[in-house]
């Protein structure tokens, strides 16, 4: 009998389980609900819902939507229980979180190929194909399992800041230089301010609006200082970001030929250069907070944010180094990792990377080759950014169009330019379908 491992009975592992028992595979799905719950968890459902019950946009030509319309292609247990359970949202895809949750559970408890196995595993097994799909509340004993096996590659909170997509980015207030010319002519894109740009920024940040903490989510002290908020740092006087990580030493902009009186310094997030992230800027403030107030930044006034910056618990591995892009371990592909776990950051985007997993599982047991969906595909396009060597300081990342690889005849109109991506993306997703047989 061909059977394979999951640990974890969230979205991913939920997902996982579905799509290899769909292939014929049989699974032992361990969760440790409900001898043991997360800080965040109560109920003893899989599956449970535990922040907003927003899926977000539906419209297909957001990356969102996108991504929703590639699972529904692709045979996606989740979406048909969110879609059989939404509730009035606007133009999002919300819930009846204990109807989903619900939902789902039946769906996998009645599922003859699955057992639900009620227990905590505290290591991952070394026989059999295994995928680990614990969340960003892994519990200890695994997380130091995990940590052990690959050299502590392991993060156990977001210290992430903001991503600005690079074509939105103002040129005419930025340059290229690296300070005092070390390094790379394009290693660094350069946002300066004056006095008064300054100043009114630094007003703005301070009085900014900070997202709440949950009591789980508050860090060590000595972990805390060491990616403080630039919100916090702020507040320690006027000039101490401007002596940090705004800090102008060995830089002149070249339009006025004299040092700025601050910089923010952008860094490529991707080989491809389609994203940039603001350095030194890790925050907790508001999402329309860090629009708003970043937005100030003369270069970034249109900027379009692909990743607000977090700050909160959240256990994930560094995945460019580990895993493979069909989400496979690097170094044993009969182990599979999915869900926040590897760096995808929001509950389809979770959801996603199981599917894929339990896809390329069961082709594995089948002694099929594993697949990576095309580039132009957003679950394609984050399975490959979550294994990119290039992405060094690796942070989590939800689906957004900078992850794309750009359009021939790119529409300046933000919302012909998402169909296109859509259309794009769809229409490779078929043919890769029908090319690999997948069912």
């Amino acid at each position: 009998m061909k059977k394979a491992t999951i640990i974890g009975a969230g979205l991913a592992g939920c997902e996982a389980a579905y799509q290899l028992s769909k292939r014929g595979i049989h699974v032992d799905l361990y969760d440790s609900k409900p001898k043991k719950m997360s800080p965040a968890h109560h109920s003893e459902k899989l599956c449970e819902i535990v922040c907003s019950n927003s899926f977000k946009a539906q419209r297909v030509n957001s990356a969102a939507g996108l991504l929703k319309e590639e699972m529904r292609t692709l045979g996606s247990l989740l979406l048909q229980c969110a879609d059989k359970c939404a509730v009035p949202a606007g133009g999002a895809l919300a819930v009846d979180r204990k109807l989903f949750s619900d939902m789902v559970t039946d769906a996998i408890l009645s599922d003859p190929n699955i057992t639900y196995i009620p227990e905590e595993l505290t290591a991952i097994p070394q026989d059999g194909v295994v995928i680990v799909a614990t969340g960003p509340l892994t519990h200890e004993e695994l997380a130091k399992d995990i940590a052990d096996r690959y050299g502590q590659s392991l993060r156990f909170f977001d210290a992430a800041a903001p991503i600005v997509a690079a074509d939105s980015i103002d040129m005419e207030h930025a340059f290229y230089e690296s300070r005092y010319g070390k390094g790379g002519g394009e290693d660094y894109l350069n946002c300066p301010m004056n006095k008064a740009e300054y100043e009114a920024f630094y007003e703005a940040l301070v009085s900014a609006e900070r997202a709440p903490v949950h009591e789980f989510d508050v860090m060590n002290p000595k972990v805390y200082e060491g990616c403080m908020p630039i919100e916090v740092m702020a507040q320690r006087g006027v000039d101490t970001v401007r002596f940090g990580p705004m800090k102008p030493v060995g830089l002149r902009d070249p339009k006025t030929g004299h040092r700025p009186w601050a910089v923010l310094q952008l860094r490529k997030e991707n080989a491809a250069g389609t994203m940039y992230n603001l350095v030194g800027f890790q925050t907790n403030l508001k999402f329309g907070e860090q629009k708003r107030v970043f937005s100030m930044i003369p270069a970034l006034r249109d900027a379009e944010f692909l990743r607000y910056g977090v700050m909160h618990r959240n256990t994930f591995i560094n995945s460019p180094k580990i895993l493979n892009s069909d989400y496979s371990d690097k170094e044993n592909k009969s182990r599979f990792f999915a869900g926040q776990l590897t760096g995808v950051e929001g509950y389809m985007e979770s959801a996603s990377s199981g599917l894929l997993c339990g896809i390329n599982a069961a082709r594995l047991l089948c002694g099929e080759d594993t697949i990576t969906l095309p580039p132009t595909t957003m679950m394609g396009a984050m399975a490959r950014y979550i294994s990119d060597p290039y992405v060094t300081d690796f942070q989590p990342m939800g689906a957004n169009f900078g992850i794309l690889p750009e359009l021939q005849n790119r529409p300046r109109d933000k919302a012909e330019r998402g169909q296109a991506y859509a259309d794009r993306s769809l229409s490779d997703l078929r043919a890769f379908i029908t090319e690999n047989k997948l069912s």
